[in-house]
């Protein structure tokens, strides 16, 4: 039974987590860890588990043996190089850290640890998102000219977010830095590594941190991707268009449809389809440190993986503080 310490319950997707855990017949949470005692406490009280003010003694003790971050973005550089050093395996939220610098310096803290690490990329379990990547690796769409994401909510605009999602301090941004990272990640994912890219962000809700946002980047396979992103936004379904000279790709929409129409699919089948041979989800980031840990099966999201992510974030920012297109590598 692999036993796993809650290292706050500052995060939206905590609670989740915490519940996902406990489901697994091969894991359970065994502890909590607050910065914030009176939160903390009140998480453990629902776990039915004991809390632990001090993160050093919840990171000596034997009986742990992984932990769930889901701390603020600020703290993840502090916790998560903690946790690696004192032999904890770690899942995290995303994103990793707000800078590529922080990022970095966290992937060699826990490479030299030899821990075993996941990051929460939900998206890239998922059947369609996988189907697209097959469509990429398979060339169905030749070369690749566009692809486009949406994903977005109304928390801001409908009020259901925490206060503190609004904290520059603690998160490093909104809604590009929270909901944006899928979209980056995806891109990231299938296009390759980023040239340049250039943002718009704004405040429609008059928050410290935006809350509609817009990345536009080019990778340098010379696709282009656009990641849109918000928190005020109701009824926006995801979305993922693959465009390239030999066919596109839609997915999204209130049912989640996937259309394919390729010049080069097999049987050479004219006009849109609907696959029907998606490929399966794969297992979660939990799932995955679980396997990982007790019989040293993949972990799809690695800690490489998570760095490309800040990258991304951090040429984002930067490009919305600076008003001009920002390039990597990042100096």
């Amino acid at each position: 039974m692999l036993k796993f310490a809650m290292l706050s319950a500052w995060h939206v997707h905590a609670e989740g987590y915490a519940q996902e855990i406990n489901a697994h017949p091969e894991a359970e949470v065994a502890l909590v860890w607050d910065n914030d005692p009176v939160r903390g406490e009140e998480f453990a009280r629902r776990l039915g588990v004991s809390f632990e003010p001090d993160l050093d003694k919840v990171l000596q003790d034997a009986n742990i043996d992984a932990v769930c971050v889901n701390t603020a973005t600020s703290m993840h550089y502090n916790v998560i190089c903690a946790a690696a050093r004192a032999g904890k395996h770690i899942f995290t939220e995303k994103v990793l850290a707000a800078t590529a610098a922080e990022a970095h310096a966290i992937a060699q803290v826990v490479k030299e640890s030899g821990v075993k690490f996941v990051i929460s990329f939900p998206h890239r379990a998922r059947p369609h998102n996988l189907f697209a990547k097959q469509v990429v690796e398979q060339g169905l769409l030749g070369d690749i000219s566009l692809l486009r994401i949406r994903n977005a909510h109304n928390g801001a605009s409908a009020g259901w977010l925490p206060p503190h999602f609004y904290s520059m301090a603690d998160c490093g941004g909104g809604a590009m830095m929270d909901l944006g990272a899928h979209g980056m990640y995806l891109a990231a994912w299938l296009l390759g590594r980023p040239k340049r890219i250039v943002s718009v962000f704004t405040h429609l809700t008059g928050k410290e941190v935006e809350d509609n946002a817009v990345a536009v980047m080019e990778f340098e396979n010379g696709a282009t991707a656009i990641n849109e992103t918000g928190f005020v936004t109701s009824n926006s379904p995801f979305s993922l268009e693959l465009y390239g000279t030999e066919g596109s790709l839609l997915i999204g929409g209130p049912n989640l449809e996937v259309k394919l129409n390729s010049n080069l699919a097999a049987g050479k089948v004219k006009g849109w389809i609907t696959p029907t041979n998606l490929p399966k989800p794969l297992p979660s980031a939990l799932e995955q440190l679980v396997g990982a840990v007790l019989r040293n099966e993949p972990i799809h999201f690695t800690i490489d993986d998570a760095v490309v992510l800040s990258e991304l974030m951090d040429g984002a920012y930067r490009s919305h503080k600076l008003g001009c297109q920002v390039t990597y590598p990042l100096s």
